[in-house]
């Protein structure tokens, strides 16, 4: 069994700064296409940060210079370090990584952290 477990997302006050953690356990062989989404009410889940199996990164336009995505091998794990958040980045944040297991490869979806950007 495979799991994506998520955290670090909460209240805080514009301009302030959160870090997401998400987490993967299981029979793990190895991690691909790992990244972050959110979604917003009454919007399309969309894509924050992104890491290709490919290289390099990906990131939307509204969060570019204040969102950093980044991963620890050893711990399976991927960040997303927040800063000078916006009330716009209110959300559910989920993260997403294409897993390769006995089974074969398969996308999972973590079960989303609410981050509210309020004064």
């Amino acid at each position: 069994q495979v799991q994506l477990v998520e955290s670090g997302g909460g209240l805080v006050q514009p301009g302030g700064s959160l870090r997401l953690s998400c987490a993967a356990s299981g029979s793990i062989f190895a991690i691909y296409n790992i990244g972050w989404y959110r979604q917003a009410p009454g919007k399309e889940r969309e894509l924050v940060a992104r890491m290709p199996s490919g290289g390099g990164t990906n990131y939307a336009d509204s969060i570019k210079g204040r969102f950093t995505i980044s991963r620890d091998n050893a711990k399976n794990t991927v960040y997303l370090q927040m800063n000078d958040l916006k009330p716009e980045d209110t959300a559910v944040y989920y993260c997403n990584a294409r897993i390769f297991t006995v089974t074969g490869t398969t996308d999972y979806w973590g079960q989303g952290t609410q981050v509210t950007v309020s004064s």
